[in-house]
């Protein structure tokens, strides 16, 4: 099966390269999943998936864990369709699953700002789980400036726009197999 991965990509008037490849984001990933299983061997965790930016990452994550697990959705905005967050957190669907007394392990694509996993976390510890463990693919932690617990880290990255594996630039560039960057950063 072929995947979608040029060297660079056109997106919104705009040329991206690739940043990290499509074999590190393999690597990284079957890395987080050992880890994963051996920590929640024996407790059935829930995923929670942060619609739509961590669908790619959590699908490749989950295949990669060996133990029994469940998996929910919920679906935030904060970007709008711009490069840079809006500063406010808007709910678009919660999750299904009751997760009271239950372990859960909150995946997301990208932490920049903090604000969404901040406000995720708070939402989800008022339904009673045993535990919430974060798992962000990137983390911009220069860019960090709220107080958040990010328990697995797939790449810290700088302060770049980045494209691809789930990532958009205005709803586009999200089936890239590969994270790509701007021209000249």
């Amino acid at each position: 099966m072929a995947l979608y991965k040029p060297q660079t990509v056109e997106c919104n008037g705009e040329t991206f390269h690739v940043y990290l490849t499509e074999k590190e984001l393999r690597e990284r990933i079957a890395e987080l999943g050992k880890e994963l299983s051996e920590r929640y061997a024996g407790k059935n965790p829930i995923f929670i998936g942060v619609l739509n930016g961590a669908y790619i990452f959590l699908s490749d994550l989950m295949r990669r864990v060996e133990i029994p697990c469940e998996v929910d959705f919920l679906k935030l905005s904060s970007y709008g369709d711009e490069k840079v967050s809006s500063g406010q957190v808007t709910d678009l669907k919660d999750i299904d699953a009751n997760i009271e007394g239950r372990n859960v392990i909150l995946v997301e694509d990208i932490v920049d700002t903090g604000l969404s996993m901040k406000y995720i976390v708070d939402k989800l510890q008022k339904k009673n789980p045993a535990s919430i463990a974060t798992v962000t693919l990137l983390h911009k932690s220069e860019a960090t400036h709220h107080d958040v617990q990010l328990d697995y880290v797939g790449f810290k990255i700088p302060t770049l726009f980045v494209l691809g594996y789930g990532l958009d630039y205005a709803q586009e560039g999200r089936n890239l197999a590969q994270i790509y960057i701007l021209d000249g950063e």
